[in-house]
């Protein structure tokens, strides 16, 4: 059975072949061909682009992660300095009920 499997896969396989070498005697056969050439050239191109978003992405989470510490930095600092210049409240004075 295996045997039989391999024969039928190669026999495949010479038959995508034979017909890869036929195609540029199509009328726009190579037309075809020079399309499937350019696409693949393109795909390599985003290929590397996408490589490069990585690093960017890695940047980027970085300066977000310093830019919280900033900020968390910054609000404590005007919390702490607001307690400090807020002087301390007197109490209310009980308010007599209306008659």
């Amino acid at each position: 059975m295996a045997k039989s499997t391999q024969d039928l896969l190669t026999r495949m396989a010479d038959l995508g072949e034979e017909a890869l070498n036929k195609l540029p005697s199509v009328p726009g056969g190579n037309r075809l061909m020079d399309m499937v050439h350019q696409s693949r050239t393109r795909l390599d191109e985003v290929q590397k682009r996408l490589r490069g978003l990585d690093v960017l992405e890695q940047r980027v989470d970085k300066l977000e992660r310093r830019l919280a510490k900033l900020e968390t930095a910054a609000t404590t600092k005007k919390a702490a300095a607001k307690k400090a210049a807020t002087p301390a409240k007197k109490p209310a004075a009980a308010k007599k009920p209306a008659a």
